[in-house]
């Protein structure tokens, strides 16, 4: 499934050229012009204002990791909702938060002026909601008025103590954000314009201290973390446990599971396994290698035990696997038969 919603991602961005984030406004919005960005992968960011100091942003990276610049205004809120992939952020307060999908995530700008936003999977898709509450203050909409909320609510709940909040996906978040992924383009003004004002309605009558937030953490923990996995990537021939990780890197066991976990979204086991098909996979497409060279590669004693691991993975032995993408790739159009 993964792989499936990074093709569909890779896809969208395919003429988007490498190092480039394309970025479109819409609609002007005031904000949304300080904002750069850059990455080694690829990306693109449009952005719609829906209503005054209210901007909704649709994301899309194939990236390991993307830097923002843009003011650190303390005023303006950002509502981040995850739809694929998963995306973390170093925050300036020193907190490290991790979105998977359904995940939303809430923070002043000045909690992530200058950040470098993670991509632990290499893809992400996700939308943004910006409200600038002097501008809510000064143009708020019947609908917040009839509710009895004011621009000073989220500032005082979100904002003012400069650190961020992570709330766990739910049916409500997800009622809201999930209509506006898919939309054909003569729906997603209206629609953005709508499900912005939802979202705040669902915030507004939100109390931030009794919400069952995600964990956070150090930020120099997920960098450890993060190094741990490259390690264990680039080390597939060899086995190693969580006491002898623990060691290597001087983290104790339950918060190497725990902030591995919250990082990449699986177990270390789980995660790891995963990789070493994924890089199986790409061996049978793009190399002659054996069956039994592949599964030594990539960390497997024998080749019976790869084979075993691989059907359960795909639904496929090794060799119906690499059968079947040299048939996809053997015709193409205009090729002489």
């Amino acid at each position: 499934m993964k792989e499936s919603y990074r093709a569909s991602i890779a896809q969208s961005l395919q003429a988007v050229p490498d190092g480039t984030i394309a970025m479109k406004q819409h609609h002007p919005s005031v904000h949304a012009a300080q904002v750069t960005a850059q990455t080694t992968g690829k990306g693109r960011i449009e952005t719609f204002l829906v209503l005054p100091g209210i901007a909704v942003s649709y994301h899309q990276y194939l990236a390991d990791q993307v830097q923002f610049q843009h003011e650190p205004n303390r005023f303006i809120l950002e509502i981040n909702h995850c739809h694929m992939g998963r995306i973390g952020w170093n925050m300036r307060c020193g907190a490290a938060v991790y979105l998977g999908p359904g995940d939303l995530c809430l923070h002043a700008l000045d909690c992530c002026a200058d950040s470098e936003m993670t991509l632990p999977l290499g893809y992400y898709e996700g939308i943004a909601v910006t409200v600038d509450c002097r501008q809510l203050e000064a143009n708020r909409p019947d609908i917040l008025t009839e509710a009895g909320m004011e621009a000073r609510d989220f500032y005082e709940k979100f904002c003012a103590n400069g650190k961020p909040l992570a709330i766990p996906a739910s049916t409500a978040i997800d009622q809201i954000f999930s209509p506006l992924y898919g939309l054909p383009e003569s729906l997603r003004l209206p629609y953005y314009k709508l499900k912005a004002q939802e979202a705040l309605l669902y915030l507004g009558q939100m109390a931030p201290e009794g919400e069952a937030a995600l964990a956070q953490y150090v930020s120099g923990q997920t960098e450890l973390i993060r190094e741990i996995r490259d390690f264990l990537v680039h080390h597939l021939e060899q086995r190693f446990t969580i006491e002898e990780l623990s060691k290597r890197y001087l983290i104790n066991t339950s918060a190497l599971k725990s902030v591995f976990k919250a990082v990449y979204g699986l177990p270390i086991a789980s995660y790891v396994k995963g990789y070493r098909m994924q890089q199986a996979m790409q061996l049978l497409r793009q190399t002659d290698q054996s069956i039994a060279a592949i599964a030594e590669q990539v960390g497997y004693e024998s080749q019976g035990k790869f084979t075993k691991a691989f059907k359960e993975h795909t639904q496929l032995l090794p060799t119906e696997y690499r059968r079947m993408y040299q048939k996809s790739e053997s015709y193409s159009p205009g090729k002489d038969e």
